[in-house]
């Protein structure tokens, strides 16, 4: 059962710095059970997402729908969405209650019950075509939106562990994030994207990455 294993507590959560949070989690494990199955992940790549003057966000400009509602919920919570109605995505929600950051997890390396994943995502792939992008994590960890608003610190059904794998920064790879279109503007180049380098379950490798010194500003 999750609870027997060692969760980020909540004071990771509440960190005010997504960005940190989002480079933090590259390492930890991602763990579901779904139907007395377990299934986990070593997060490889990850995307912040950090309020209201974010563009990208789906809180952009205080934006508060019943859809993206546990954005604002306390750090801690998981937010599930589907993405042009097809993909669950999966997100951790961070900061306080009532401030919006996410980060959505983009990518996991299998550890636990590699032949359910493949059975969920109907691939014999251990690789990138299996668990490399945020909709693949969400089926091959069987999880989905009726799981949004879940506490990763308390569920037996979501939570992200420590298993003393720390990722070094010089082994994180910084770039913009995937899919932003010309409508966020400058958001769309904001390094607001980390991956652990040369892990083959990344996404989309960058041909070119950020320096560790890039601004927001």
């Amino acid at each position: 059962m999750l609870t027997k294993v060692k969760r980020l507590s909540q004071d990771f959560y509440l960190d005010s710095d997504a960005i940190s949070i989002a480079q933090k989690l590259l390492g930890k494990l991602l763990v579901s059970h779904i139907n007395n199955v377990k299934t986990s992940g070593i997060i490889v790549e990850t995307e912040a997402y950090i309020g209201p003057e974010d563009q990208g966000s789906h809180a952009k400009n205080g934006r508060r729908t019943p859809r993206n509602e546990n954005m604002y919920a306390i750090g801690g919570t998981a937010y599930l969405y589907k993405s042009y109605g097809i993909h669950d995505m999966v997100n951790v929600v961070t900061n306080a209650e009532g401030v919006p950051h996410a980060i959505l997890i983009r990518a996991i390396q299998p550890k636990e019950g590699l032949s359910i994943m493949q059975l969920r995502r109907g691939v014999n792939a251990n690789n990138y075509h299996l668990t490399g992008g945020p909709g693949k994590v969400a089926q091959a960890l069987g999880v989905g939106t009726a799981h949004d608003g879940v506490s990763l610190v308390k569920s037996e059904i979501l939570g992200i562990c420590d298993i003393d794998n720390e990722i070094f920064q010089e082994n994180i790879i910084i770039g913009p994030r995937v899919g932003m279109s010309k409508y966020v503007g400058s958001w769309a180049n904001s390094p607001l994207r980390f991956y652990v380098k040369d892990n083959p379950w990344v996404s989309r490798p960058l041909k070119i990455s950020y320096p560790l010194e890039w601004s927001l500003i």
